[in-house]
């Protein structure tokens, strides 16, 4: 059944947006057209090569091109871009050519307050860092980590550190040193570049100490660089000032097309959190593929609420690519109220503004009304990390603002970009996803492998993507790749969201099929938990599932088998909320801490998540588990008990 339509462009819009002007060049250009969106949506997922090279060639990507873009289709293993040769930092930063002294970066930060970068003053740090990179020894395929806020600084380190061919690897501040130990230590890096603290929420944050337990942590390292914010820069570090001081020519390294960029993590429920690779060329296609999704333009000031912990921080570069302004908020978004976010977004003439769906919701419940604020400017509106309710659908629409382009969209870290998303050309429906991406073949599985239309069923992608990941940083032999996205269907990437694709194309995000935890757009592994929680003398054991759902609010239980004659008291349960706080970060504490007797197990000793988490979900006891391949049947009445509990209470 067709949703509520609740907004349409009008023609001029509709035929104004880059959408239609890619379309419009694929006419005149390529000979193709086509009767609607889903039959170019069709052509590009069916005939790859040629889509992917029409991006290449509409947006004048900075480099040589490919002989052949797709080289082995198989999946795992699809190969890109034969004979490509570019940098990922040579794209947003030819802008520098034509709009020197017009503003890259507007930057509101709690700790350093409102700053403004020009095109040519980024361009002259990237490049000087770049330098002083190349002195301290870092070179093609290198390693330089951050642990950094969501200011310039980032920005500026990550784009120099691509420019020599080296890779980038990012955490957030709020990040507990457990945490990002257990992801630096998987790649080795020779540079840290580290704020010794921030303020947020008013409140001065100091971060130096932990910043030199992980790096005491990783061995491999030659070079500190410090930020300093609350401490003079220790003698033996880096000020990042010295980083940026020098003039010197901006001379980006041509790299192959499938050379590494940077490694992102994106967790699973056992083992180390996944160091994903993703290379210069698919990430530079994706993201220029994204923009005609996203409506971006050089025209645009474009703003993305996000984490630099997000894959939304490596996302949100796809408008400087284009020649946008970007507009960074580094603080609190509740700060000093709920407003604050919308403020930014109107004092600042922002176009495109986007966030987690979760603070979209937080702004519905607060009674936020953002539609007092003079949001003249703004014309869309971007929402990812979990599913938008339809209730939200209906408060942006009378609270934010009436005429207005909103476009949720959905991927993950793990192909760093969506799967489903907006069209600007196409109407809005409550509750839904415009449509499926452009050259990403999304469909919807049942259990045997059948797609079907207008049923919830795995999102799945039948087709390869050039910004699928390359490889895991260290997974020599393609094992833990092939288990964590093939394991389902043979030669199909299943993600781990339910999906309904409907009749018109759209699309409804249920929440994930799988156990990863995902706290307000933040995925963490159940894993990363358990090692803080299982390391308290307390603690014997544990099993956390993230009840996410369209339509409920996200709710994490912990449940703990605890030492024998051990109380779960106040006192027990602050003990393991700080364990968490401090090893995984604050994100992560769970709504509800539960003691059982035993956690349910697999005869081959795996911890049941998944079957858990269908019974919480309102699944029938009898299907969601098959007792015969329990170690331990009765564990499970345990969680039947619960179940019956939460639904009657």
């Amino acid at each position: 059944m067709s949703r509520e339509i609740l907004w349409s462009p009008s023609d001029a819009f509709a035929q104004d947006t880059a959408m239609a002007a890619y379309l419009r060049w694929l006419a005149a250009e390529r000979g193709l057209s086509f009767a609607d969106y889903n039959a170019a949506w069709d052509w590009s997922v069916t005939e790859l090569e040629a889509f992917w090279e029409s991006i290449w060639d509409y947006f004048d990507i900075v480099g040589t091109k490919p002989t052949q873009f797709l080289v082995s289709r198989d999946m795992p293993g699809a190969q890109w871009g034969k004979g490509g040769m570019l940098n990922y930092a040579a794209q947003p930063l030819r802008h520098a050519d034509r709009t020197q002294d017009k503003p890259a970066l507007i930057v509101q930060s709690e700790s350093f307050g409102r700053s403004e970068v020009t095109w040519s003053e980024l361009r002259r740090q990237v490049a000087s860092v770049a330098a002083h990179l190349t002195e301290m020894g870092i070179g093609k395929g290198d390693r330089v980590v951050a642990i950094l806020p969501n200011t310039e600084t980032a920005l500026i380190a990550f784009l120099a550190t691509a420019s020599l061919g080296a890779i980038w690897s990012l955490c957030a501040p709020d990040m507990g040193h457990v945490a990002i130990l257990d992801r630096f230590r998987q790649i080795e890096p020779k540079v840290l570049i580290a704020q010794d603290g921030y303020i947020h929420a008013g409140k001065p944050i100091d971060r130096s100490a932990i910043n030199d337990t992980i790096a005491a942590g990783l061995p491999s390292l030659t070079h500190r660089v410090t930020v300093p914010m609350l401490h003079p820069v220790p003698a033996e570090h880096v000020a990042w000032s010295t980083m940026t001081g020098r003039d010197v020519p901006f001379t980006p390294l041509e790299v192959e097309f499938e050379h590494p960029l940077w490694i992102v993590y994106s967790s699973g429920t056992t083992g180390n959190p996944k160091p994903i690779v993703h290379g210069h060329g698919g990430i530079v296609l994706e993201a220029s593929k994204q923009s005609l999704h996203q409506n971006l333009t050089a025209q645009d000031r474009f703003q993305w609420l996000t984490s630099p912990g997000w894959i939304m921080w490596n996302a949100q570069w796809t408008g400087l690519g284009q020649g946008a302004t970007l507009c960074l908020y580094d603080g609190a978004p509740n700060h000093p109220d709920m407003g604050v976010i919308w403020r930014f977004v109107a004092d600042e003439s922002v176009t495109n503004f986007g966030a987690g769906a979760a603070y979209f919701d937080g702004c519905r419940k607060f009674g936020v009304t953002p539609r007092d604020l003079d949001l003249s400017a703004l014309r869309a509106l971007g929402s990812t990390g979990s599913p938008l309710s339809s209730d939200v659908y209906d408060w942006i629409y009378t609270d934010v603002k009436r005429d207005l382009w909103l476009a949720p969209i959905s991927g993950g870290t793990d192909l760093a970009g969506a799967f489903v998303l907006g069209n600007p050309m196409l109407p809005v429906r409550a509750g839904e996803m415009q449509c499926r991406a452009l050259g990403n073949a999304v469909r919807s599985f049942d259990a045997e492998g059948n797609e079907v239309v207008g049923e919830v069923g795995e999102l799945v992608c039948t087709e390869p993507l050039p910004s699928m990941p390359l490889c895991f940083w260290g997974d020599e032999d393609g094992s833990r790749l092939k288990d964590s996205y093939f394991d389902t269907y043979e030669g199909v990437w299943r993600h781990g969201d339910w999906i309904e694709i409907t009749a018109e194309g759209g699309s409804v995000i249920y929440g994930r099929s799988d156990a990863t935890i995902n706290r307000k757009g933040l995925r963490m592994g159940s894993a990363e938990i358990y090692q803080a929680v299982e390391g308290l003398p307390e603690v014997i054991d544990s099993l956390v599932v993230d009840l996410e759902f369209l339509g409920r609010d996200s709710f994490m239980p912990l449940f703990v088998v605890l030492a024998e004659g051990t109380p779960l008291d106040d006192a027990l349960k602050d003990k393991i909320n700080g364990a968490i706080r401090e090893a995984v970060s604050a994100r992560f504490i769970p709504n509800e801490i539960v003691q059982i007797a035993e956690v349910p197990r697999t005869l081959s000793g795996k911890k049941l998540e998944v079957p858990v988490k269908k019974l919480l979900l309102g699944g029938d006891p009898k299907t969601v588990v098959n007792r015969d391949s329990m170690a331990n049947p009765a564990a499970f009445d345990t969680f039947i008990e619960y179940a019956k509990a939460r639904a009657h209470g």
